[in-house]
C-alpha cells in the first residue's frame, strides 16, 4: 500500500525538482507551515483568496514585518498554490493590507574606512571582502564563485544566475588577481589531497549532476573560497566540501569593523553599496554602473545618485562655520 507523502514533503520535492537553493526550500517551507498554522490546520487546497488575504494582513498589522518579509511569505503561498496544488491564482485578485514600505538610503563606506576594514580583516576572509568591494558582489555571488569563474586571460569574471537571473561578466581587480593565482593553486592541493581521502566531489548546480556525473570531481568546479573541513550535505548526505558558510564571513566582516573603530552598521552588503557610489563619484555613468551590479532596472541603481547627493550635501557648510 502506497502511504501518502505530507503536504510539505511534496513541497520540498517540487522545490528540489526545480532546483531551488536549500535556504529558499527553508524560507518557504517556514511560510507555508506558518499560514497554515494561522488557518487552524486547515488544508492549503480547502482555503482561497480570503484566507490568504487574512493572513498577510496579519503579517503586515499584527506582526509589523517589513514589505520584503510579506512579499517572501506572499511568494512561498503563490508557490504552494501554483506548483504544488495547481491552482490557478490570476484571477484572485489578493488585496491584503501591505506592509508599509520605507525608502531608505544604503549605508556606505568611505574608501579609507572600507581599506581599514579589510585590513583588519585575516586569511582568506581578507581576499573574499576585497573582492565583494573590488567587484561589487553580493555575499551568495562571491561564496559560490568556482575556479572556472576567475577568467586570469581576459581578466574577467563571471557571474552565473544571480539573483536577478541575469549572467554577467565583472572587470577582474588588478590588485587581487595574483592573490587569486595563488588562491587556485591552493585549492588545486586541497582538492588533489581530497581525491586521495575519498571525497573530491561538490555540489553542483541544476541539472549538471545528471547531465554530467562525473563534472562534481572536476578541479574547474571546486568553490574558489571552499570550508576549511569537509561536511555533510543537508540534502544528500554526501560527505563533500562545501564554500565558506554565509554565517561565518558575517562574523569575520563584523569583528573586523568593530577592531577598524568603524561606527557604522557593517554587513557584508555594505560593500557593494559602497562600490557602486564610488565608482559613480569617479564619474562612471548610472547605467554601466546598473549594468556591472547586474540590476534589472536602472531604477534599481538610481539609489545611488540619492546617496552621492547626500554626500554632496555635507558639504554645504553651517552657518556656524562661515
Amino acid at each position: 500500500m502506497e502511504v501518502k507523502k505530507k503536504l510539505l514533503d511534496v513541497v520540498r520535492d517540487k522545490i528540489r525538482v526545480k532546483h531551488y537553493s536549500l535556504s529558499t526550500e527553508k524560507t518557504y517551507i517556514h511560510w507555508i507551515k506558518s499560514y497554515i498554522l494561522f488557518q487552524d490546520k486547515k488544508h492549503p487546497i480547502d482555503m482561497g483568496k480570503v484566507e490568504i488575504e487574512q493572513y498577510l494582513t496579519s503579517l503586515a498589522v499584527k506582526k509589523r514585518v517589513s514589505p520584503t518579509t510579506q512579499n517572501q511569505a506572499f511568494s512561498a503561498l503563490l508557490f504552494l498554490y501554483k506548483e504544488v496544488l495547481g491552482v490557478d491564482m490570476s484571477e484572485w485578485n489578493i488585496q491584503a493590507l501591505r506592509a508599509q514600505t520605507r525608502k531608505h538610503i544604503p549605508t556606505v563606506l568611505t574608501k579609507e574606512e572600507v581599506q581599514d576594514v579589510i585590513e583588519n580583516t585575516n586569511g582568506v576572509y581578507n581576499l573574499v571582502v576585497s573582492l565583494m568591494y573590488g567587484c561589487g558582489l553580493r555575499m551568495k555571488e562571491v561564496l559560490n564563485l568556482r575556479v572556472k569563474d576567475i577568467d586570469f586571460g581576459f581578466d574577467k569574471i563571471y557571474i552565473w544566475d544571480s539573483k536577478s537571473l541575469k549572467d554577467r561578466t565583472i572587470p577582474l581587480p588588478q590588485k587581487l588577481k595574483n592573490r587569486l593565482l595563488v588562491q587556485v593553486e591552493e585549492i588545486l592541493k586541497l582538492h588533489k589531497q581530497d581525491l586521495k581521502d575519498g571525497f573530491g566531489s561538490v555540489y553542483m548546480p541544476y541539472a549538471f549532476e545528471k547531465k554530467y556525473p562525473q563534472a562534481n570531481r572536476e578541479t574547474k568546479w571546486q568553490f574558489l573560497f571552499p570550508m576549511s573541513k569537509v561536511s555533510k550535505d543537508p540534502r544528500s548526505g554526501t560527505i563533500r566540501r562545501h564554500h565558506i558558510h554565509e554565517k561565518t564571513l558575517g562574523r569575520n566582516i563584523k569583528q573586523a569593523s568593530l577592531k577598524a573603530n568603524i561606527n557604522k552598521r557593517v554587513t557584508s552588503h555594505i560593500f557593494r553599496h559602497s562600490y557602486a557610489t564610488h565608482l559613480l563619484q569617479a564619474g562612471i555613468d548610472i547605467r554601466t554602473i546598473g549594468e556591472l551590479l547586474g540590476h534589472r532596472s536602472i531604477e534599481t541603481t538610481m539609489i545611488y545618485t540619492h546617496v552621492v547627493s547626500q554626500i554632496n550635501k555635507n558639504k554645504v557648510l553651517s552657518p556656524l562655520d562661515f
